[in-house]
Protein backbone atom coordinates (compact mmCIF):
# COMPACT_ATOMS: atom_id res chain seq x y z
CA UNK A 1 0.00 0.00 0.00
CA UNK A 2 2.99 2.34 0.89
CA UNK A 3 4.14 2.00 -2.55
CA UNK A 4 1.08 2.83 -4.41
CA UNK A 5 1.02 6.14 -2.31
CA UNK A 6 4.52 6.83 -3.38
CA UNK A 7 3.64 6.01 -6.88
CA UNK A 8 0.65 8.01 -7.11
CA UNK A 9 2.34 11.25 -5.31
CA UNK A 10 5.00 10.87 -8.01
CA UNK A 11 2.70 10.70 -10.74
CA UNK A 12 0.37 13.75 -9.41
CA UNK A 13 3.67 15.36 -8.63
CA UNK A 14 4.76 15.06 -12.53
CA UNK A 15 1.39 15.79 -14.00
CA UNK A 16 1.69 19.11 -11.53
CA UNK A 17 4.93 19.89 -13.00
CA UNK A 18 4.24 18.95 -16.28
CA UNK A 19 1.32 21.05 -16.65
CA UNK A 20 2.85 24.41 -14.91
CA UNK A 21 5.15 23.78 -17.52
CA UNK A 22 3.09 23.62 -19.98
CA UNK A 23 2.01 27.23 -18.66
CA UNK A 24 5.38 28.49 -19.19
CA UNK A 25 5.37 27.97 -22.47
CA UNK A 26 2.18 29.18 -23.21
CA UNK A 27 3.18 32.29 -22.05
CA UNK A 28 6.58 32.39 -24.02
CA UNK A 29 4.69 31.90 -26.78
CA UNK A 30 2.61 34.76 -26.17
CA UNK A 31 5.26 36.77 -25.80
CA UNK A 32 7.06 35.61 -28.82
CA UNK A 33 4.07 36.42 -31.13
CA UNK A 34 4.37 39.97 -29.79
CA UNK A 35 1.34 40.09 -26.74
CA UNK A 36 1.86 41.89 -23.67
CA UNK A 37 0.29 42.24 -20.16
CA UNK A 38 -0.51 45.79 -19.25
CA UNK A 39 2.42 47.06 -17.06
CA UNK A 40 1.41 47.41 -13.41
CA UNK A 41 3.01 50.61 -12.92
CA UNK A 42 0.09 51.80 -15.62
CA UNK A 43 -2.73 50.29 -13.38
CA UNK A 44 -4.96 53.25 -12.84
CA UNK A 45 -4.81 55.03 -9.60
CA UNK A 46 -7.90 54.71 -7.12
CA UNK A 47 -7.42 58.42 -6.85
CA UNK A 48 -7.71 61.39 -9.85
CA UNK A 49 -5.59 63.94 -9.93
CA UNK A 50 -7.30 67.57 -10.04
CA UNK A 51 -6.49 67.64 -14.06
CA UNK A 52 -8.24 63.99 -14.46
CA UNK A 53 -11.28 65.24 -12.24
CA UNK A 54 -11.60 67.86 -14.29
CA UNK A 55 -11.43 65.96 -17.86
CA UNK A 56 -13.74 63.62 -16.82
CA UNK A 57 -16.33 66.36 -15.77
CA UNK A 58 -15.48 67.75 -19.33
CA UNK A 59 -15.90 64.01 -21.09
CA UNK A 60 -19.33 63.76 -19.17
CA UNK A 61 -20.30 67.50 -20.45
CA UNK A 62 -22.93 67.95 -23.15
CA UNK A 63 -22.49 71.30 -23.33
CA UNK A 64 -19.51 71.21 -25.42
CA UNK A 65 -21.48 69.85 -28.23
CA UNK A 66 -23.40 72.52 -29.96
CA UNK A 67 -26.84 71.62 -29.04
CA UNK A 68 -25.94 70.87 -25.68
CA UNK A 69 -27.19 66.99 -25.73
CA UNK A 70 -24.25 65.40 -26.59
CA UNK A 71 -21.01 64.43 -24.55
CA UNK A 72 -18.25 61.94 -24.99
CA UNK A 73 -19.73 59.44 -23.25
CA UNK A 74 -22.72 59.51 -25.42
CA UNK A 75 -20.61 57.60 -28.97
CA UNK A 76 -18.36 56.53 -25.71
CA UNK A 77 -20.44 55.44 -23.21
CA UNK A 78 -18.34 54.06 -20.25
CA UNK A 79 -21.03 51.87 -18.75
CA UNK A 80 -21.59 50.13 -21.82
CA UNK A 81 -18.03 49.25 -23.23
CA UNK A 82 -17.03 52.95 -24.05
CA UNK A 83 -19.20 52.66 -26.75
CA UNK A 84 -22.63 53.37 -27.85
CA UNK A 85 -23.90 50.31 -28.85
CA UNK A 86 -24.87 50.65 -32.89
CA UNK A 87 -23.56 49.81 -36.08
CA UNK A 88 -22.90 53.71 -36.70
CA UNK A 89 -22.13 56.67 -34.29
CA UNK A 90 -25.19 59.02 -34.04
CA UNK A 91 -24.31 62.75 -33.81
CA UNK A 92 -25.91 66.38 -34.41
CA UNK A 93 -29.22 66.45 -35.57
CA UNK A 94 -29.72 62.71 -35.13
CA UNK A 95 -27.24 62.34 -37.98
CA UNK A 96 -25.19 58.51 -38.89
CA UNK A 97 -21.54 58.84 -39.68
CA UNK A 98 -21.64 60.05 -42.94
CA UNK A 99 -18.93 56.83 -43.82
CA UNK A 100 -20.89 54.42 -41.02
CA UNK A 101 -17.83 54.44 -39.39
CA UNK A 102 -18.61 52.91 -35.80
CA UNK A 103 -17.18 54.07 -32.69
CA UNK A 104 -14.36 52.46 -30.87
CA UNK A 105 -13.93 51.91 -27.26
CA UNK A 106 -12.94 54.32 -25.23
CA UNK A 107 -11.23 51.87 -23.06
CA UNK A 108 -7.84 51.06 -23.01
CA UNK A 109 -7.39 53.46 -26.08
CA UNK A 110 -4.24 55.21 -24.74
CA UNK A 111 -2.87 51.97 -25.53
CA UNK A 112 -3.52 52.24 -29.47
CA UNK A 113 -0.55 53.48 -31.27
CA UNK A 114 -2.90 55.86 -33.31
CA UNK A 115 -6.55 56.82 -33.18
CA UNK A 116 -9.46 57.01 -35.46
CA UNK A 117 -9.90 53.84 -37.94
CA UNK A 118 -7.43 55.99 -40.74
CA UNK A 119 -4.96 56.62 -37.57
CA UNK A 120 -4.94 59.96 -38.85
CA UNK A 121 -4.09 61.17 -35.09
CA UNK A 122 -0.75 60.16 -32.98
CA UNK A 123 -2.27 60.31 -29.49
CA UNK A 124 -5.78 61.09 -27.22
CA UNK A 125 -5.18 64.83 -27.06
CA UNK A 126 -5.20 65.32 -30.51
CA UNK A 127 -7.87 62.82 -31.20
CA UNK A 128 -10.67 64.44 -28.54
CA UNK A 129 -10.17 67.93 -30.81
CA UNK A 130 -11.89 65.90 -33.74
CA UNK A 131 -15.53 64.60 -32.72
CA UNK A 132 -16.17 67.71 -30.79
CA UNK A 133 -16.14 70.00 -34.14
CA UNK A 134 -17.22 67.48 -36.49
CA UNK A 135 -20.65 68.35 -37.75
CA UNK A 136 -21.98 64.84 -37.86
CA UNK A 137 -20.81 64.40 -33.86
CA UNK A 138 -20.85 67.27 -31.53
CA UNK A 139 -20.78 70.23 -34.22
CA UNK A 140 -19.03 72.72 -32.39
CA UNK A 141 -16.73 75.40 -33.15
CA UNK A 142 -13.91 75.91 -31.15
CA UNK A 143 -14.73 79.21 -30.29
CA UNK A 144 -18.25 78.12 -28.74
CA UNK A 145 -16.71 75.52 -26.52
CA UNK A 146 -14.36 78.06 -25.04
CA UNK A 147 -17.15 80.31 -24.61
CA UNK A 148 -19.55 77.71 -22.81
CA UNK A 149 -16.47 76.48 -20.35
CA UNK A 150 -15.18 79.84 -19.61
CA UNK A 151 -19.07 81.30 -18.72
CA UNK A 152 -19.06 78.51 -16.14
CA UNK A 153 -16.98 80.17 -12.91
CA UNK A 154 -17.03 76.89 -11.35
CA UNK A 155 -15.19 75.52 -14.70
CA UNK A 156 -12.54 78.46 -14.69
CA UNK A 157 -11.72 77.71 -10.82
CA UNK A 158 -10.84 74.12 -11.92
CA UNK A 159 -8.99 74.97 -14.42
CA UNK A 160 -7.16 77.34 -12.43
CA UNK A 161 -6.89 74.75 -9.59
CA UNK A 162 -5.46 72.14 -12.30
CA UNK A 163 -3.03 74.28 -14.26
CA UNK A 164 -2.52 77.39 -12.07
CA UNK A 165 -3.72 80.69 -12.23
CA UNK A 166 -2.35 81.95 -14.99
CA UNK A 167 -3.98 79.26 -17.15
CA UNK A 168 -5.33 80.43 -20.61
CA UNK A 169 -7.99 78.33 -21.43
CA UNK A 170 -8.51 77.48 -25.10
CA UNK A 171 -9.98 74.72 -26.44
CA UNK A 172 -6.94 72.44 -27.17
CA UNK A 173 -6.42 72.90 -22.94
CA UNK A 174 -9.91 71.81 -22.56
CA UNK A 175 -9.07 68.58 -25.36
CA UNK A 176 -6.13 68.17 -23.40
CA UNK A 177 -7.65 67.59 -20.53
CA UNK A 178 -10.09 65.04 -21.70
CA UNK A 179 -7.18 63.50 -22.96
CA UNK A 180 -5.88 63.46 -19.72
CA UNK A 181 -9.01 61.70 -18.35
CA UNK A 182 -8.89 59.24 -20.84
CA UNK A 183 -5.68 57.91 -20.08
CA UNK A 184 -7.02 56.96 -16.52
CA UNK A 185 -9.46 54.52 -18.22
CA UNK A 186 -7.15 51.24 -18.60
CA UNK A 187 -8.67 48.06 -17.55
CA UNK A 188 -6.40 44.92 -16.12
CA UNK A 189 -7.86 41.87 -16.80
CA UNK A 190 -6.92 37.29 -15.82
CA UNK A 191 -4.93 37.73 -19.06
CA UNK A 192 -2.82 39.90 -17.46
CA UNK A 193 -2.20 38.25 -14.47
CA UNK A 194 -1.31 34.99 -16.74
CA UNK A 195 0.93 37.09 -18.45
CA UNK A 196 2.78 38.03 -15.16
CA UNK A 197 2.70 34.36 -13.57
CA UNK A 198 -0.33 33.28 -12.32
CA UNK A 199 -1.21 30.77 -13.71
CA UNK A 200 -4.64 29.93 -12.30
CA UNK A 201 -5.67 33.18 -13.92
CA UNK A 202 -7.11 31.20 -16.55
CA UNK A 203 -8.92 28.70 -17.28
CA UNK A 204 -7.89 25.41 -19.05
CA UNK A 205 -10.30 26.45 -21.85
CA UNK A 206 -9.10 29.93 -21.96
CA UNK A 207 -5.51 28.68 -22.50
CA UNK A 208 -6.55 26.17 -25.00
CA UNK A 209 -8.44 29.36 -26.93
CA UNK A 210 -5.23 31.37 -26.19
CA UNK A 211 -3.24 28.61 -27.82
CA UNK A 212 -5.82 28.60 -30.81
CA UNK A 213 -5.82 32.16 -31.63
CA UNK A 214 -1.80 32.44 -31.58
CA UNK A 215 -1.64 29.07 -33.86
CA UNK A 216 -4.20 30.40 -36.33
CA UNK A 217 -2.24 33.78 -36.68
CA UNK A 218 -4.37 36.54 -34.85
CA UNK A 219 -1.42 38.01 -33.27
CA UNK A 220 -0.17 39.20 -36.51
CA UNK A 221 -2.66 41.90 -36.25
CA UNK A 222 -3.97 41.96 -32.57
CA UNK A 223 -0.95 42.27 -30.54
CA UNK A 224 1.45 44.21 -27.95
CA UNK A 225 -0.33 45.62 -25.14
CA UNK A 226 -3.42 46.54 -26.55
CA UNK A 227 -4.41 43.57 -28.45
CA UNK A 228 -4.55 45.78 -31.03
CA UNK A 229 -4.66 49.96 -32.08
CA UNK A 230 -1.70 49.40 -35.03
CA UNK A 231 -2.32 50.16 -38.08
CA UNK A 232 -2.71 46.77 -40.61
CA UNK A 233 -3.62 46.39 -44.12
CA UNK A 234 -7.82 45.36 -44.59
CA UNK A 235 -8.69 42.64 -46.98
CA UNK A 236 -5.62 40.76 -47.48
CA UNK A 237 -6.84 37.33 -48.52
CA UNK A 238 -10.77 37.95 -49.54
CA UNK A 239 -13.31 40.42 -49.30
CA UNK A 240 -15.02 41.66 -46.40
CA UNK A 241 -18.37 40.28 -46.22
CA UNK A 242 -20.43 42.71 -44.19
CA UNK A 243 -19.36 46.11 -46.12
CA UNK A 244 -21.64 48.51 -45.48
CA UNK A 245 -20.44 52.60 -45.88
CA UNK A 246 -17.44 54.30 -48.16
CA UNK A 247 -14.15 53.61 -45.50
CA UNK A 248 -11.62 52.48 -47.17
CA UNK A 249 -8.63 52.70 -44.77
CA UNK A 250 -6.21 55.80 -45.02
CA UNK A 251 -4.57 56.29 -48.32
CA UNK A 252 -2.59 53.19 -48.51
CA UNK A 253 -5.66 51.35 -47.75
CA UNK A 254 -4.85 50.68 -43.73
CA UNK A 255 -7.51 50.45 -41.26
CA UNK A 256 -6.77 50.66 -37.69
CA UNK A 257 -6.95 47.35 -36.04
CA UNK A 258 -9.23 47.78 -32.58
CA UNK A 259 -8.43 46.38 -29.70
CA UNK A 260 -9.28 42.94 -28.24
CA UNK A 261 -9.59 44.11 -24.87
CA UNK A 262 -13.32 43.92 -23.29
CA UNK A 263 -14.42 42.63 -27.03
CA UNK A 264 -17.54 40.55 -25.38
CA UNK A 265 -18.81 44.15 -24.49
CA UNK A 266 -18.10 46.59 -27.60
CA UNK A 267 -20.57 44.47 -30.11
CA UNK A 268 -21.30 45.31 -32.68
CA UNK A 269 -18.18 44.84 -34.29
CA UNK A 270 -15.21 46.30 -37.15
CA UNK A 271 -15.29 49.35 -38.32
CA UNK A 272 -18.68 49.90 -39.90
CA UNK A 273 -20.39 47.63 -36.80
CA UNK A 274 -21.71 45.33 -38.68
CA UNK A 275 -21.31 42.29 -37.07
CA UNK A 276 -23.00 41.15 -33.99
CA UNK A 277 -21.82 37.82 -33.60
CA UNK A 278 -17.94 37.68 -31.91
CA UNK A 279 -18.27 34.11 -33.17
CA UNK A 280 -19.19 35.62 -36.71
CA UNK A 281 -16.20 38.21 -36.44
CA UNK A 282 -13.74 35.62 -35.68
CA UNK A 283 -14.44 33.62 -38.38
CA UNK A 284 -14.85 36.65 -40.94
CA UNK A 285 -11.33 37.81 -39.81
CA UNK A 286 -9.88 34.37 -40.90
CA UNK A 287 -10.60 34.07 -44.02
CA UNK A 288 -10.53 38.46 -44.85
CA UNK A 289 -6.95 38.68 -43.01
CA UNK A 290 -5.54 35.39 -42.35
CA UNK A 291 -6.62 33.11 -45.85
CA UNK A 292 -7.51 30.28 -43.64
CA UNK A 293 -10.73 28.54 -42.34
CA UNK A 294 -11.52 29.04 -38.83
CA UNK A 295 -13.88 26.05 -37.61
CA UNK A 296 -16.86 26.70 -35.70
CA UNK A 297 -15.21 24.71 -32.32
CA UNK A 298 -12.17 26.77 -33.44
CA UNK A 299 -14.19 30.17 -33.47
CA UNK A 300 -15.62 28.92 -29.96
CA UNK A 301 -12.38 28.32 -28.42
CA UNK A 302 -10.75 31.55 -29.29
CA UNK A 303 -14.24 33.46 -28.06
CA UNK A 304 -13.85 31.56 -24.84
CA UNK A 305 -10.28 33.26 -24.35
CA UNK A 306 -11.13 36.84 -25.54
CA UNK A 307 -13.89 36.95 -23.06
CA UNK A 308 -10.92 36.66 -20.36
CA UNK A 309 -9.60 40.16 -21.78
CA UNK A 310 -13.05 41.58 -19.89
CA UNK A 311 -10.90 43.64 -17.62
CA UNK A 312 -11.88 45.17 -14.30
CA UNK A 313 -12.89 48.48 -15.05
CA UNK A 314 -11.97 51.96 -12.83
CA UNK A 315 -14.95 53.20 -10.30
CA UNK A 316 -16.37 55.59 -12.34
CA UNK A 317 -19.64 58.27 -10.68
CA UNK A 318 -20.83 60.35 -12.52
CA UNK A 319 -20.07 64.35 -11.84
CA UNK A 320 -22.42 66.77 -10.93
CA UNK A 321 -21.41 69.49 -13.61
CA UNK A 322 -20.98 73.43 -13.29
CA UNK A 323 -23.98 75.96 -13.07
CA UNK A 324 -24.55 77.87 -15.94
CA UNK A 325 -24.83 81.66 -15.98
CA UNK A 326 -26.37 84.69 -18.18
CA UNK A 327 -23.48 84.53 -20.14
CA UNK A 328 -23.39 80.75 -21.47
CA UNK A 329 -24.05 80.43 -25.21
CA UNK A 330 -27.48 78.83 -25.34
CA UNK A 331 -28.10 75.41 -27.23
CA UNK A 332 -27.96 75.51 -30.95
CA UNK A 333 -29.94 72.94 -32.90
CA UNK A 334 -30.02 73.64 -36.44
Amino acid sequence: MKNISVIVSGLLLATTASFAAGDADLVKLAKDNGLKPIAKKDYPAKKLTATQELGKKLYFEPRLSKSGLISCNTCHNLSIGGVDGVGAAIGHKWTANPHHLNSPTVYNSVLNKVQFWDGRSPHLADQAQGPVQAGPEMAAPKELVVARVTSMPAYVKEFQKAYGKDVKITFEKITDTIAEYEKTLITPSRFDKFMDGNTKALTKAEKTGLKTFIDKGCTACHNDVGIGGTMQPFQVHAKYSYAKGDFTGNKDGMVKTPTLRNIEETAPYFHNGNVWSLKDAIKEMGSVQLGVKITDAEATSIETFLKSLTGDKPNITYPILPVITDTTPKPDMN
